[in-house]
């Protein structure tokens, strides 16, 4: 999925549908953007695109207008609850975080408690977050394996980086860090110079 700007995505949507229909010619297609943060932008409600001798429609659903109850309902959309049109995004990610204890396989409800608080930090503070989802649940997920391994492969490669910048031999900074010698030898073209 990409994240994209809502100034251009009309545009965006008739050359996606038009990438689409050069290679399948024809498949149906219906489109639909969907808006994740509320903004005041009145670009969120254009649904066409339109040019000389070109008009193209999709659809556009914007989250903080959909009520709560249609994602609390199904479980592979409790994670987005907590952006639809509520009273108080707390007591909704509280009702997600409840109903994402109830599932019961572990990998989906870890999965789905990792990208409820992730979506939940476009509106929420880390620490009311991170006070309704089990730490244990959330650590077993992909999208937090994903997350955690770039983030350490990105300490070692800063760790190595300063390293370096110390003048460190690059055969230490390797048996340090565990790094290959490549791996340093690029740091020192790209970072250290």
């Amino acid at each position: 999925m990409r994240i994209a700007n809502c100034f251009d995505m009309p545009f965006r949507m008739a050359d996606y549908r038009l990438r689409v229909y050069r290679r399948f010619p024809n498949k149906r297609m219906h489109q639909v953007v969907i808006y994740l943060a509320k903004t005041e932008s009145e670009k969120v409600y254009q649904t066409t695109f339109t040019t000389e001798s070109l008009r193209h429609e999709f659809s556009v659903i914007r989250l903080w207008e959909q009520p709560s109850e249609i994602f609390l309902a199904t479980p592979g959309l409790l994670p987005f609850a907590v952006l639809s049109a509520t009273e108080s995004k707390v007591a909704t990610l509280q009702l997600s975080a409840a109903a994402v204890d109830k599932i019961a396989d572990r990998r989906t409800q870890s999965n789905i408690a990792a990208a409820s608080a992730i979506l939940a930090g476009l509106v929420l503070e880390q620490e009311v977050i991170g006070g309704l989802f089990r730490k244990d649940i959330m650590r077993e997920s992909v999208i937090y394996q994903s997350i955690r391994t770039e983030g350490i492969e990105e300490g070692v490669r800063l760790v190595a980086v300063n390293l370096l910048k110390e003048k460190m031999p690059i055969e230490m900074v390797v048996k340090v860090t565990g790094l290959t010698i490549e791996q340093v030898q690029s740091l020192l073209i790209t970072d250290v110079e």
